[in-house]
């Protein structure tokens, strides 16, 4: 990147880069240019409304999706990792959005942030793509859903909305469910997963951190209440759900403590 780049490019680059590797590349590229002092902090340039996407794998519909299974034969590995990379994929192009479309509204650390979650979510992506190889498939060989990048089409016009949403919801979401993924790989002997996934969440706790303190503060400018705007946001712009179980004590490290999402969780059933 030369000196005179400004970050909203760099971003917008990422974004527009479709083959999976060269993503990564681009994403890495970005986020050690923004660390070394060679990015503007300028953001003259718009994000694109989607971004890049290879030809495959083929996107479909929610409800058109074959269920995955719980990951305990090869085949349901595959069907798991595929999916998790297909997430971790998305996840890049989340960060550096965020970043792009956001960051003038906020102090330098912002982009700081999401620059640093968008490189985690590159190195992600690769470690999930090449265990695939190692078990003879690869990233695109299996269908996947468009949901991530539906979210951020929806809280487009709000980083508050999209605050909430993303990394407080779905991204939370991921935290209450990998642990016993972690643990159905493990019984399944497939050690190899199992520590890729292990990494992943350490890092998601982080990430879903980076989103909470960012609501956190732009409620507190704002002078707006921050949990029961949260609870507004999931109401008004989630699609899905927020149900138990909840992994509490990943969520408090996170920041997200039980106030926000008791609020909106539907009773259990007793």
């Amino acid at each position: 990147m030369r000196s005179d780049t400004s970050i909203a490019k760099a971003c917008r680059a990422v974004l527009e880069t479709a083959e999976p590797y060269a993503k990564v590349r681009a994403a890495r590229a970005a986020a050690r240019s923004w660390r070394q002092g060679g990015l503007a902090h300028n953001f003259d340039v718009a994000m694109p409304d989607r971004p890049a996407r290879p030809k495959t794998p083929e996107l479909l519909p929610r409800a058109r999706m074959p269920k995955r299974g719980r990951g305990g034969s090869e085949r349901g590995r595959i069907a798991l990792l595929h999916a998790l990379a297909h997430i971790e994929f998305g996840a890049i192009d989340l960060a550096f959005d965020m970043a792009g479309r956001f960051g003038g509204g906020f102090p330098r650390s912002f982009v700081d942030d999401w620059l640093s979650v968008g490189a985690d979510e590159a190195i992600h992506f690769v470690l999930l793509e090449r265990r695939l190889r190692a078990l003879g498939s690869s990233y695109g060989a299996l269908p996947a859903h468009d949901g991530l990048w539906e979210a951020a089409e929806a809280t487009a016009h709000d980083v508050l909305a999209r605050l909430a949403v993303v990394p407080m919801a779905l991204e939370a979401r991921g935290l209450d469910v990998t642990p016993g993924t972690v643990e159905r790989l493990e019984a399944a002997g497939d050690m190899r997963s199992a520590a890729i996934l292990g990494r992943i969440y350490r890092d998601e706790i982080r990430h879903v951190g980076t989103g909470t303190k960012w609501f956190r503060r732009a409620c507190e400018s704002r002078r707006i209440a921050v949990v029961s705007h949260w609870q507004w946001l999931i109401a008004t712009h989630f699609a899905g759900a927020v149900k138990p179980p909840f992994n509490d004590s990943a969520r408090l490290e996170a920041g997200l403590s039980r106030e926000f999402y008791l609020g909106v969780a539907p009773p259990r059933d007793v």
